[in-house]
């Protein structure tokens, strides 16, 4: 089997670094397969210690076939290093995994996740790899097909990756020309859309959103997992995008996750009524009301 090279965006979390990597290592597969780290530079004073110590550890890392170290000389952010990473290297080797620095995945996601790879390389319906699980739903199966991508813990193939558009714009106004916007939403229950809007109005600099819509709007499905193999960390206070309170955490599976075609090919429509059931039950109005009065009787006063 062809395997993936894994791709590692970093920045200035040194010890997300070390614990993402740690659980690579894990992975039988880790030592057959090329890693490429993605190290940005700091975007101030503040930073440059910190992402200084990232740099000095990403090059003493070992257990794969290969390292390669890629150290931004200025500050790109997330969104244009990740682009400008997976288009290099999927166009490069055909198929790429793609992970941050505040993801853990469990031992047997490199075998998941190239097996997925292979065994829908040639299924152009089929676009994106989603390995991680946060609803906690019983009712979702081990894997099945849906039109959204999930950014963490994910695969794609250069054929899929030639549809995506950085122009949040075009996308938005496909959207709603073809009246798309509520199911992109999962029926109203998560603000997708006005993500998406917001990207367009620089108040955020989300790549996941346009990717996102642009599989969406070419009606490419996601294979996604119901037992999760990537667990995030990130909602520490120590990424751009945190906070959560426990909204977005998953249980490691820690066994092998077999990879079965689905023969239909078509969205798994009792998969999308689980998300837009979680949805409604974590973003509803009064779901963020008691959350916000919970937190302010434990005196935390964030966002």
């Amino acid at each position: 089997m062809k395997l993936a090279p894994i791709l590692l965006f970093v920045y200035n979390r040194p010890q997300h670094v070390q614990r993402s990597i740690a659980s690579l290592q894990a992975n039988a597969l880790a030592a057959e397969s090329e890693l490429y780290v993605f190290s940005d530079a700091a975007k101030d004073k503040t930073s440059e210690a910190a992402v200084q110590e990232v740099r000095s550890f990403i090059h003493t890392i070992k257990g794969f076939k290969q390292v390669n170290c890629i150290e931004r000389e200025e500050n790109w952010g997330l969104a244009r290093n990740i682009i400008d990473g997976v288009t290099r290297l999927v166009n490069e080797y055909e198929r790429v995994i793609v992970l941050e620095d505040d993801l853990i995945v469990a031992p047997y996601f490199l075998q998941f996740m190239n097996d997925a790879l292979e065994t829908y390389a040639d299924e152009p319906k089929v676009g994106h790899i989603q390995a991680c699980d946060f609803t906690k739903d019983p009712t979702l199966p081990e894997t099945f097909l849906i039109k959204w991508t999930g950014s963490w813990g994910w695969a794609t193939w250069k054929r899929a990756w030639q549809h995506f558009n950085p122009n949040g714009q075009e996308l938005l106004n496909q959207l709603e020309q073809r009246r798309l916007t509520r199911r992109f939403d999962f029926n109203g229950t998560y603000g997708f859309t006005r993500m998406l809007r917001r990207q367009i109005a620089g108040q955020n600099n989300s790549w996941a959103i346009r990717w996102n819509a642009s599989l969406f709007l070419a009606d490419i499905l996601s294979l996604n997992v119901g037992r999760s193999l990537v667990q995030n960390e990130g909602f520490d206070g120590s990424g751009t995008n945190c906070g959560g309170g426990g909204l977005y955490s998953s249980d490691l599976w820690m066994q092998p996750l077999p990879v079965k075609r689905i023969t239909t090919v078509e969205e798994n429509e009792e998969a999308r009524k689980a998300f837009a059931r979680y949805y409604h039950r974590t973003n509803s109005f009064w779901a963020k009301a008691i959350r916000r009065i919970k937190r302010t009787l434990r005196g935390d006063f964030g966002a």
